[in-house]
């Protein structure tokens, strides 16, 4: 063989070689950036899915926590239509029947009834005077003692909420948190809770147990706890965290009801005199010249002025009330 020959077969594999190369360049393998785009684009989709999985499970606890808003707003409604007088002197911390509670009315209408008889006002009078003070004034300290309650309950609550964030940290279940709220907490905090633990012995779940707890409380505060719970029994998620922002936003309520209502002191104490400023002159003038006022109480017209002076003192005051109870 010569050595044009072998020149000419060097040729012919050389050249069958490149386009061996270029062939499975373009069809039978992939270069390392089509590689790495590949696994670039294979981390995408499985991003891509992942976020859908997130996204989908972000929709399912909005729509859980939206069920959940829903359900309590409905049995708030409920519960706000009629109040029983047993649920009234719960809410006071009494533990009366229903009807003593009348019979202490019909003995406070009658003291009151043979006070303004003996006093020399007409029979009239003094029957309107019995029928008011029954009705009016056993149900006003009723009010009293519930709104005390409540701000006692309101004061402490804070704290209790931090008791139960310090035992989630420190890994302690919720139901020993309450059972040491209910220990040691002062009243009527105290009370309310142990109510709850007992409940919960007797198989009554923890959502049923804090709706008896806002149905004797119906505060704010109270239904922020009641919904963080049962939120976070539907939806999971860090009780301590949400707790803990509970607690905060509550001192913060209470530090504003601080501020309003020292900022509202001036204009109560207006109301307070310009209120006042009536019945006092007429105790003044009564004592000093009583024949002068006897009129008012011997005669028709000085009855009818009564009335009438009564109604306009009683709207005016409701009028000052409306303008300086601040809702917060």
């Amino acid at each position: 063989m010569d050595q044009t020959t072998l020149m000419i077969f060097g040729i012919a594999v050389l050249s069958a070689l490149c386009i061996g190369g270029v062939g499975f360049a373009f069809v039978g393998g992939q270069t390392k950036s089509q590689q790495r785009v590949a696994r670039v684009s294979r981390a995408g989709q499985a991003r891509l899915a992942a976020t859908g999985t997130e996204v989908d499970n972000s929709d399912k606890r909005r729509k859980q926590v939206q069920d959940t808003l829903k359900d309590l707003e409905a049995k708030q409604k409920e519960q706000k239509k009629r109040i029983p007088l047993r649920t009234r002197i719960e809410r006071a911390g009494l533990d009366i029947e229903p009807r003593v509670f009348y019979i202490a009315s019909a003995i406070t209408g009658l003291v009151a009834l043979l006070l303004l008889f003996v006093t020399g006002m007409s029979p009239l009078v003094s029957v309107l005077g019995g029928f008011a003070a029954a009705f009016g004034l056993p149900r006003w300290f009723l009010s009293y003692l519930v709104k005390r309650r409540q701000k006692a309950f309101t004061e402490e609550f804070a704290n209790s909420i931090d008791v139960i964030v310090r035992g989630v940290k420190s890994g302690l279940p919720v139901n020993d948190c309450l059972k040491l709220i209910a220990a040691e907490a002062p009243e009527p905090v105290r009370t309310e809770f142990q109510g709850l633990v007992e409940a919960q012995r007797v198989g009554v779940t923890l959502e049923q147990g804090l709706e008896k707890i806002y149905e004797r409380m119906p505060l704010p505060e109270v239904n922020f706890f009641m919904i963080v719970l049962s939120i976070q029994q539907k939806t999971g998620g860090n009780l301590s965290e949400a707790l803990g922002n509970l607690s905060k936003v509550l001192r913060e309520r209470k530090k504003m009801r601080g501020k309003i209502q020292a900022m509202s002191q001036e204009a109560k104490a207006s109301a307070a005199i310009i209120g006042s400023l009536p019945p006092a002159v007429m105790l003044l003038i009564y004592f000093s010249s009583r024949d002068y006022m006897t009129v008012l109480f011997t005669t028709t017209a000085g009855h009818i002025i009564i009335v009438g002076s009564l109604l306009w003192m009683s709207i005016g005051v409701f009028i000052m009330k409306k303008m300086i109870d601040f809702k917060f």
